[in-house]
């Protein structure tokens, strides 16, 4: 099993809350991890008829056969379990007595907000980051080969092929899962929108020309994109504001929270693929939002990510905003640095002054480098300055 980053702070949160709650995508590993950490807990999920059955029917007899410590799995197949919950967790329950895990986060977190709001310690569990794979036996030397392979633990364990397994997650558990919440008749519109958003990685989210495309309306458009999010599909990177520009852009950008679903809707096929690919620079700059991304959220935190561009054309790809002051960070996929890399960093330093505390710049190649206006790192060392 690759070790998961997240599991220290998930133990370190089990000893501090009745309830702690682990959510994420299908097929990220939660059951894995929940099962590795807390040995000593019973284990029950919900994704299994007779137990979904009983806990639907009989939610406090359903609590009294499965006792605590335990770890309940897909937990919000059974919404009427967390008020249950909520009792037992006033009447004293111990640090760590329930362990929640479920991959439908916009079911989940309402049950939580609903009912153990204040009792719940809520983590996030993505597929690995590179900084997690770099420490197994399944490191890879090319950028291209971690796009093209994504980061599902399921690829890497049984020694899959990305094509087939991706096919079958899309049919299997995005078409399946957000077909029903999102009532969509037609299967093949939801496929073609999937397809679409994939070919905009990277890009500013126009909401018009999206459902045009698509032959959907405006706020259908919304409404799938914010079922996406909440799912773990993909990420909205909100703009960067601030008074220094009143004229920045205020639509988001979109980002797949893994690559090879991405690649696969591209139809990329191979990495050689990747080679001339339309798409190629904005996967590489897909790839390093999301795993910062996701290493934030293996530090139990809120990813405080942002981009800048404004109205003229000037672009930061990615914002990180700390109480210290600002990161600022391009990506560039070639493997060559050019004095062009820092035309953006520089005009930024100009704009926000003293706010950038600091700036990076994530190429494709393997060097490190210190220049005046950003230091240049290559792509697998996120882990090691954010």
């Amino acid at each position: 099993m690759i070790k998961r980053s997240l599991a220290t702070v998930l133990a370190k949160l089990a000893r501090k809350m009745p309830v702690v709650t682990l959510t994420g995508p299908r097929q990220s590993g939660k059951s894995t991890l929940a099962r590795a950490v807390f040995t000593g807990h019973a284990y029950v999920s919900l994704e299994h008829p007779e137990h979904r059955r009983f806990a639907l029917a009989e939610p406090e007899g359903f609590l009294a056969t499965h006792r605590p410590p335990v770890v309940i799995d897909e937990a919000q197949y059974a919404p009427d379990l967390f008020s249950h919950i909520q009792i037992r967790s006033d009447a004293g329950t111990r640090p760590g007595s329930y362990v929640l895990t479920g991959s439908q986060n916009f079911l989940l977190l309402n049950s939580i907000s609903q009912s153990l709001a204040g009792r719940a310690g809520i983590l996030h569990l993505m597929p690995f980051t590179i900084s997690e794979l770099d420490h197994s036996r399944y490191t890879m030397d090319r950028w291209e080969d971690y796009v093209f392979k994504g980061f599902y633990p399921r690829i890497y364990d049984q020694g899959l092929d990305p094509m087939q397994w991706y096919a079958d997650y899309i049919q299997t558990y995005v078409e399946r899962d957000l077909r029903v919440l999102l009532n969509v008749g037609d299967l093949r519109s939801f496929h073609q929108f999937l397809t679409l958003c994939a070919g905009r990685a990277g890009q500013l989210v126009n909401l018009s020309s999206l459902g045009n495309d698509a032959g959907i309306s405006y706020q259908t458009v919304k409404r799938w994109l914010s079922i996406l999010e909440a799912s773990f599909i993909i990420m909205l990177l909100p703009p960067f504001h601030s008074n220094f520009n009143k004229r920045t852009i205020k639509a988001p950008k979109l980002y797949f929270l893994d690559t090879g679903l991405a690649a696969h809707l591209l139809g990329i096929r191979s990495v050689p693929d990747l080679a001339a690919h339309f798409a190629r620079g904005a996967l590489f700059e897909n790839l390093f939002i999301a795993d910062l991304a996701k290493e934030f959220f293996n530090r139990g935190e809120r990813p405080p990510l942002y981009f800048f561009r404004d109205s003229t054309g000037n672009e930061i790809d990615c914002i990180i905003e700390r109480t210290e002051g600002i990161t600022a960070v391009e990506t560039k996929s070639g493997s060559t640095v050019n004095e062009d890399f820092f035309k953006g960093i520089s005009f930024f330093r100009k704009t926000a002054g003293s706010r950038v505390k600091n700036a990076y710049v994530v190429y494709g190649g393997d060097k490190k480098q210190e220049r005046t206006a950003a230091h240049v790192v290559n792509w697998r060392q996120t882990a090691t300055w954010m």
